[in-house]
């Protein structure tokens, strides 16, 4: 996240943007000096105490998290150190709403007032602000659509039935149940107020199904195809004529068949062939063969033809050698700049946790302008940018992208 903490919280660094002290004077100014001040105050309060919670379950798996408290909304972005498992992720979703609601009904009950009762949290302006900030805004946060943490959970757990798809039916499941409960809203006299809030959670499905779509458009390529289904059939027959397996899958072949010399020399000779790239970069291989040709290659890592260096690159930031990675595509940057190897450093940046590096980089791969589409499709979707994608700095180059 941009800039330094506002203070640190349990080892957190807590940031507070300037649209958070708008919303509080917003909220203040809407509901009148007495209520509005408890309804800003319990906010403020719960929403830091919601984001904690992210935060301590993300620490609990090894990830560095940290905490933004913004105009409508808080954050808590975190680096995880290894793949999360479905459970874990669905722990650490379910972790803000579970102590927003426990803290604001231990307090509640303390002040003997009953959340269930009408006229009894409605007797002050305290227990009704803290009824509404606690339990209620709670609740809703567990409503199953994205981006709220209950669509997050339901999401972990289809990653566990349907891995591959999961988030494109989730994005979908999210749109259309947010735009019906819109329509209901504006469609009702008694609730068009509610329609407004349906809004913005609309606007993000949409942008991230956009996103998620042209991604998807780039893997479905009769080349990304092809060699998917050579690495999990055997079978290269999919391959598209003019292009060849990558040297990464014949590798691994010479490697099952007892061949582990030749499947060095495959891959060492393919960085020193002059010609140009005839192979789609394995993508979706397994990680576990992935990892065991990265055994086979010389160290230093072998460097030459831009592609097989850029193909490297990402097999290393798949496997989790972020170090490696972002040390590699650097070099690589350094002779032959271009937008994807910048890329590749950013994430690896990011999964480490070096904010300022990450945006660095980042900057650098929208500068050198070799692939602006790609950029794009980065910084909206790759994992490792979560912890800068609210960073202004990088909003301003997701803004210079479209323009």
């Amino acid at each position: 996240m941009a800039g330094a903490p506002l203070f640190r919280l349990f080892g957190f660094p807590i940031h507070v943007r300037a649209g958070f002290l708008v919303f509080i004077g917003l909220v203040v100014f809407l509901n009148g000096v007495e209520l509005g001040i408890w309804i800003a105050g319990s906010a403020a309060v719960l929403t830091l105490l919601h984001e904690l919670g992210h935060a301590f379950a993300a620490r609990a798996t090894g990830a560095k998290a940290e905490i933004a408290l913004d105009f409508l909304a808080g954050y808590a972005s975190f680096v995880p150190v290894r793949p999360l498992r479905p459970w874990e992720r669905a722990g650490i979703s379910l972790a803000g709403p579970a102590v927003q609601i426990g803290v604001s009904l231990a307090v509640l009950f303390a002040m003997g007032v009953d959340p269930l009762d009408h006229s009894s949290y409605t007797s002050s302006p305290a227990a009704l602000a803290i009824w509404w900030t606690g339990p209620v805004m709670g609740a809703l946060n567990l409503v199953p659509v994205l981006p709220l943490d209950g669509g997050h959970v339901v999401q972990a757990a289809l990653d566990t039935v349907i891995p591959t798809r999961s988030r494109s039916v989730m994005l979908w499941f999210s749109i259309v149940l947010t735009s019906a409960a819109g329509l209901w809203f504006f469609t009702n006299p008694r609730l068009v107020g509610f329609g407004y809030f349906v809004i913005f959670p609309l606007i993000f499905q949409i942008q991230m199904l956009v996103a998620r779509r042209a991604e998807s458009g780039r893997r479905r390529s009769p080349a990304a195809v092809g060699e998917t289904h050579a690495w999990a059939t055997g079978d290269v027959g999919r391959i598209p004529e003019g292009l060849l397996p990558s040297p990464w899958f014949r590798a691994s072949q010479q490697l099952a068949q007892g061949h582990p010399d030749v499947a060095r020399d495959l891959l060492v000779a393919d960085f020193a062939s002059a010609q140009r790239a005839n192979w789609w970069p394995p993508d979706t291989a397994p990680p576990e063969r992935l990892a065991a040709l990265v055994d086979l290659l010389p160290r230093p890592y072998p460097t030459g033809r831009p592609h097989s260096e850029h193909a490297l690159a990402m097999v290393l930031l798949r496997l989790g050698n972020f170090a490696e990675a972002a040390n590699y595509a650097a070099d690589s940057h350094g002779r032959v700049p271009t937008t994807t190897t910048a890329l590749v450093v950013a994430r690896a940046a990011g999964a480490l946790g070096d904010r300022e590096t990450c945006v660095g980089w980042l900057t650098a791969a929208v500068d050198v302008g070799t692939d602006p589409h790609g950029a794009s499709l980065t910084i909206d979707l790759a994992p490792e940018l979560d912890a800068v994608r609210d960073d202004p700095r990088v909003a301003d180059l997701r803004a210079r992208l479209e323009s």
